[in-house]
């Protein structure tokens, strides 16, 4: 059975920073694409960033490009996304997932909050 925990995530004011992360077992994922997503209130479920499984190519949705980082550790089996100078409209449950074919298995999400 695998699992993706989520942790890192609060309450911070705009301008500020968290570091997310996300603890996989059950798979290794260093085969695998690792990407994580967020879901405001009322929204839909949307992309955020994606890394491939040795940590060469990533990707982004335009509106965090260049304040948001994706990495990933193999050997602790966990991917991180570090997000920098955070807007209100980030505000919204994170999402971890692991993709073979598609994106498979998700996490349970953990909260983000950024005040104005």
């Amino acid at each position: 059975q695998v699992q993706l925990v989520e942790s890192g995530g609060g309450l911070v004011q705009a301008g500020g920073s968290l570091r997310l992360s996300c603890a996989a077992s059950g798979r290794t994922i260093s085969r695998y694409f690792m990407g994580w997503f967020r879901q405001a209130p009322g929204k839909e479920r949307e992309f955020v960033a994606q890394i491939s499984w040795n940590g060469v190519t990533t990707s982004y949705r335009d509106s965090v490009r260049g304040r948001f980082t994706i990495s990933r550790d193999n050997a602790k089996n966990t991917v991180y996304l570090q997000m920098n100078s955070l807007k209100p409209e980030d505000t919204g449950v994170y999402y971890c997932a692991s993709k073979s074919s598609n994106w498979d298995y998700w996490g349970q999400g953990t909260q983000v909050t950024v005040s104005s």
